[in-house]
This record gives C-alpha cells, structure tokens and sequence, in this order.
C-alpha cells in the first residue's frame, strides 16, 4: 500500500476536483472498451461524491469507439473496401459516430449507481468567447450542485481545426490540455490525469533503468525526462499529459499523474498516498528544503553530478568562483542566520563546544571563499590518466581518474563544512546530500541557497541537495543503488549509529583522540609552544590534543610542571593517568579513550618512546599524533610506528586539516584503512575506470593477439609537460 507523502497534505482541502481519462484507459489493446476499468471510474466516482467532492469528469475514446463500430460493421459488409472507408472515416466522422455510444455507456454505469451525468461538448473556437466560458461556468455549478457528473468531451465531428493540432493560435490541443483549461476556468482544486502506466517516468516506462518520479521540480527534471512512444491512440501521450500539468501547476492548480489501470488509484490519491506523479508549483521549495523524497533527492544529485563532469574543466572552475563571490556577497545575510542559531542553542543549553563549532567567527566567510578559489584554481582532478599501458600493438588502456558519484554527508555543528563540502563536490564532480544538525538549521539553509544560486540551470540545483527532516536519514541510508558514499563528520556515537544502519560504504572516523607525547630530548620552550597550540587553538576540533604523554624523565627536572601551569593558565582542566593523577596530584581520567572537546585534556607519564608509542595504539582512535623531540632516531622511530592517519614530528596536531595540508578544503578526516586516510580532499572523492582504445581486436582465445603490456605513463608525462 502506498504511503501517505506530506508533500500532498494539501490534498486535504481539495473539494473540486478534474478527472481526466484517456483513450488508452477507455479502451484495451484490441481497440474494444475497457468495461472494467470504465465500471472502476464510475465507482470511484461515486464513492468521492458521496464523501462530499464534486467531480467533473473529461473523457476522450468517442474516436475510437467510432473507429470499432465502424470496424464491426465493415466485418459484415465485405463488398466494402476496408482500407478505403477507415481512412476516408476515421478522426471526425468517428468521433461522430462514438460520442453516443460512449456517452450512453456512461450514462448506464452511473445509473446503477444512483448518479446522474451530463454531456458538454465544448470545441477550441468556443473558448474564445467571453460570454461562453462565464456560461459554462454557471451551467457546471447548476450540474454539481444537485450532484450530476458533468462529462466534457472535446467535439472533434465539428471542430475545424485538424492535423498538427498543437499550434501557436489554439487554446486547447487535446483533452489533456482540455481538462487543463476547465480546472482553471471551472476553479478547481486538484486535476487527476489518468495515464496507462503509473505517472511520469524518467524515461521510457519500459526502460529497465526508467523510475517514477513522484514530484516533478521543473529545475530538477526537465532536462532529464526523456519520452517513449506516443500513445497507441488518441492523440496525446504522456508529454501532452506533462505539459498540461505543468500549465495548469504553474498557474496554481496541483495536478496529479497516474494510473487508470490501477485499482482505486483516484481514492488513493484524493486520500494523500504517494502515488502517480505530481506537479505543484510549490514543487521547486519542496526540493530544495528537503521535503521531496529522499530517493528522488539522491536521484537529482546523481543526474545533475553525470551534467556537471560533462563541463569543461574552465566551466566547473568558474562555477566554484561564482560560489566564492557569492558567499561574500551574502555575508550579512549568512552571518545573521548564524547568529540566530548560536543564540537558540545557548538558550536550549547546548554544551559550549558544539555552541564554538556552531558560530562563524569574523574573517570565516572570507577565509572560506578564499578557499573555495583555492579549489576552482587546482588542477583538474576530473578524468586524469594515471596510469597507460599499451595491452597489444593499438590497443592502449588508461587507467582514470573517476567521480564517485553520490555522496551523502551527514554533519554536526559546523555549518563552514557545508562550504567545503559543497565546494569539494563542485570540483569533483560528485552529486551531493547534506544533513546538518538542526541546531545549524538557518545557517545551512542560508548557506545552501548562496551556494546552489550559483549553479547554473543547465546543470540543476539539486546537484546540492539539502536534507532537513531528521526522518529521511534512515530513508536515504537503504539507498546504496544511488549513494556511493556516506561521511559522517560528528560524535563518535553518530558515526557508529551510521556505521551499523546501511550497506553503503562509510567514511570516517569515530574519535579525535589525539595525542602529544613530549620525550626526554625535546626543546622544552618548542614542546610548551606545540601542547598549548595542540590544545588551546580550538578545543572543538577532532583534531584538538586530548592526551598529552609525558618522558618519565620530565618529572624529575621539572618540566612537567611548567607544561602543567601553562596549560592550567589557559583554562585547561586536567585528569591523569594512573601515573600522572598520583605524581601531579590531579584527577583520574574518566578514561584513556576519552575525547573532551573542550578546554580539558589528559596527561599521562610513560617511560619511553616505546611507551608511548603502546599508549596511543591502545587508547588512540588513528586521527593524528605528535612527537616533540630532538633525537631524530626516536623522532623517526614513533613516525614510523605510531598507526595514525596523521603523524606530526615538532608540529602541532591541528596541522591535520584538509586546508592547511593545500587540499582546498576537506570533506572530513577519515581513520578507515580503505579508500583514503587522514584529511580528505578532492582525491578522496574519486575512484578510476578503466578507457580502452583498440581497433577491432578480439580475444578469440587469445589465439591471434600479442600481449606487450608496456607502460607508456612516463611517456604520458613527458608528452603533458612540454
């Protein structure tokens, strides 16, 4: 059963409603009436009535009935020329010789039901008298009010106009647009147009890899749809069917797509369930605030990513360009979002390291447009050959570099990660899906406005997609047909929530516990200078020091106690390890695996080198982790040991970040062993293919054909770099 979509909560206040049903839907294959499916209208019909709507109904098939009765009668008059009488009757004289019969088909029906129907014939010429379209509006509320079914049919026996009907001097071309014109004459409030398949596809129906869209956004899937076939009869098809529902959206009536052959389709539409397709003028803002269905969202970003990698390298660079600009075009707006939404989160008590990573400081916006140009200015990740090799004599494969496709970023907090993210994803090429945390509510939907205003139309808006509703993340984590990529950049019980509910590959890490272990030869003032930096210079930051690890050594000449004043001096607080609380007289840890994301940390004093180094494999999480030392030996000896994504000698642990390793900017820091590690950047978001060029080479068992297998990348280089 469908589900109810409240994006059709409005369907909730409809009374007046336009059905519309096709030839296709009237007929079977055979060209016979579809009794059936006829009796099911009627029925439904009924039921809406007696619920209190009032319907009006707009039916094509009086050709066709004509054209089977003419049929009929030419089987039992064989001195006829068949070929002859069907062209020479077909089109008008058999809508002539149908109407009634279709009219007294509808007629009976609706009796044993205990409704009463009533024929108008309307032609495109009587639209264009003022006087008609005020009478027809009179006569349909004199029929509805007693509750008669008014039946509009378009009068074809006596209309003038004739093949291609679609032209600039008509008003209506077919019953599609018909209908279209009666709901906005007649003030109605939903239009139902009933189709052969269940509403609008992505392409084809019969195509294996065509979806249903449930909500058509104009920006997001104009330039995506492709048609099938016209309708076997009649004389619309599904494009006359879209281009009257969004006519008749644009101008303020919804319309809905679907099934006639469905059981109670119009039932289940009236009652709000996501079926067929829909078309609202509201459509667009449903888009890009997340409230179209999460697998339409990824399906846009898909789409839109496939538009985007097809630019020229210049064109993707001045889209990001573009996006600079306006993020600093907008920074009074974007900054007064932020600071409603730091406001609200130190009124609902939010602890203050999410409040420090909520707020955009002064100088942010400048700091991330300059970034984003940093990215627009890189060189082009998009589609480069790493690797060439001659596989036989003109046969050449290249190995390249390849967007992933969709990816998902679920965030906490920050909303200056939006802006690398969504930069990251410009210049990859990748489709994207954010979800921020709601207590970045107005910072991210301003900051995805600024940015998406800055993609071009013929690439789309939901290239960026943002989702607002908490609900749709579990929705979107069963898409792994679509998503390529989940990045979670949050709390460690966040990520491993996301770890265990979907089969799309994660990437990530669940802690920043990172270390700084000072040893026995390290420059004191250095090592001072490195843990207050490590610690102080954002205590928010994954990549902030949390354990600080001590030479045994230290205790004993003092140096410890200067590193332990100078942090306290700062406003650190401080807990120690089963050593260091008994030694310095300061708390116990809660824990070794503990991340404080605040102005806290542990300290602890280990023996040696080989000590530390124990330590952080048994307490680290793999993010980032620092040596200060003057032997070089041992400097090397905990570089090459120490398991982390991130190892720093002499150098701060929040150094370990996508912008300040010349990356542009970051999508997170990931811990995984597969795929990339530590900060990533652009080349994170990629994986390769394979381009081969042969000329007609088979493999025939391998029979005929001489594998070189020679590497010609060097070759490529040289060529590239003169």
């Amino acid at each position: 059963m469908a589900a109810e979509d409240p994006t059709r909560a409005f369907i909730r206040d409809v009374k007046r409603v336009v059905i519309k049903v096709g030839t296709a839907v009237v007929t079977r294959a055979d060209g016979r009436l579809a009794l059936g499916r006829l009796g099911s209208l009627c029925e439904q019909i009924y039921e809406l009535m007696s619920e209190g709507y009032e319907v009006i109904l707009v039916t094509s098939g009086a050709v066709g009935i004509g054209r089977q009765r003419l049929r009929h009668e030419l089987i039992h008059n064989s001195s006829q020329d068949l070929q002859k009488l069907q062209v020479e009757l077909d089109g008008k004289a058999c809508a002539a010789l149908g109407q009634n019969g279709l009219m007294a088909l509808y007629d009976n029906l609706f009796s044993k039901l205990d409704v009463r129907c009533a024929q108008l014939l309307v032609t495109d010429n009587d639209f264009r008298d003022p006087a008609f379209r005020r009478q027809l509006n009179v006569t349909v509320n004199s029929l509805l009010s007693p509750k008669v079914v008014p039946i509009f049919n378009e009068n074809d026996a006596v209309s003038t106009r004739s093949a291609p009907y679609e032209d600039s001097s008509g008003i209506f071309w077919d019953n599609d647009s018909l209908a279209a014109l009666l709901a906005l004459d007649l003030n109605a409030d939903l239009l139902v147009l009933l189709s052969d398949v269940e509403g609008l596809y992505s392409g084809p129906p019969t195509h294996p890899h065509s979806e249903l869209i449930y909500t058509y956004c104009k920006e997001m899937h104009e330039s995506l749809v492709t048609f099938g076939e016209k309708s076997r009869v009649g004389r619309g098809g599904m494009t006359a069917k879209v281009k009257s529902a969004i006519y008749a959206a644009d101008a303020g009536i919804p319309v809905v797509i679907t099934s006639g052959f469905a059981a109670d389709s119009i039932l289940e539409v009236l009652k709000g369930k996501r079926i067929g397709t829909l078309f609202h003028r509201d459509a667009n803002q449903w888009v890009l605030s997340g409230e179209v269905g999460a697998r339409e969202m990824a399906k846009a970003a898909r789409e839109s990513s496939r538009l985007l990698q097809a630019l020229s390298s210049k064109e993707r660079s001045e889209i990001l360009l573009d996006v600079a600009n306006a993020l600093e075009a907008n920074e009074k707006l974007i900054l007064e979002e932020n600071e409603a939404d730091v406001i609200d989160a130190k009124q609902a008590g939010y602890e203050k390291s999410l409040v420090s990573r909520l707020a955009l400081k002064p100088g942010k916006i400048s700091s991330l447009a300059n970034a984003v140009r940093l990215l627009a200015n890189m060189e082009e990740p998009v589609g480069q050959v790493l690797k060439r090799t001659e596989i036989s004599e003109s046969f050449i494969l290249d190995k390249t570099s390849s967007p992933l496709g969709v990816i998902l970023i679920i965030f906490e907090s920050r909303p200056d990660a939006l802006v690398q993210i969504a930069s990251l994803a410009i210049r990859s090429g990748n489709g994207l899906l954010l979800k921020g945390g709601k207590e970045a509510r107005r910072s991210n939907a301003m900051l995805h406005k600024v940015i998406t205003s800055a993609i071009p139309d013929n690439i789309g808006k939901g290239l960026i997609g943002l989702v607002t509703s908490r609900e749709e993340i579990p929705e979107l984590l069963k898409l792994d047909d679509v998503i390529n990529l989940v990045i979670p950049r949050g709390s460690n019980k966040l990520v491993s929530q996301i770890k265990s509910s979907t089969k799309i590959p994660v990437l990530g890490h669940s802690d920043g516990i990172c270390h700084v272990y000072v040893d026995k030869s390290a420059n004191r003032d250095m090592a001072k200078q490195i843990v207050i930096d490590s610690k102080i210079d954002y205590p928010a930051a994954c990549n902030a020091m949390e354990t600080l690890l001590v030479h045994e050594d230290l205790v004993q000449d003092g140096s410890v106690n200067e590193l332990v004043l100078e942090l306290q001096s700062k406003g650190v607080k401080l807990f120690g390890g089963p050593r260091a609380s008994s030694l310095l007289n300061i708390p116990m840890a809660p824990s070794l695996h503990h991340e404080y994301s605040s102005l806290a940390c542990t300290i602890e004093i280990v023996r040696d080198v080989d000590a530390a180094i124990d330590h952080i494999h048994d307490h680290g999480s793999s993010h980032t982790d620092c040596i200060v030392a003057e032997d070089q030996e041992v400097a090397e000896a905990f570089l090459q040991r120490v398991d982390s994504a991130a190892v720093f000698h002499n150098a701060s642990t929040r150094f370990s970040d996508g912008y300040r390793f010349g990356l542009g900017a970051e999508v997170g820091i990931s811990t995984s062993r597969i795929h990339a590690r530590g900060p990533v950047g652009v080349e994170g978001l990629f994986t390769t293919r394979w381009l081969g060029r042969g000329s007609g080479h088979v493999v025939n068992g391998d029979k005929n054909i001489v594998y070189t297998h020679k590497d010609l990348t060097r070759q490529l280089l040289q060529q590239e770099s003169k």
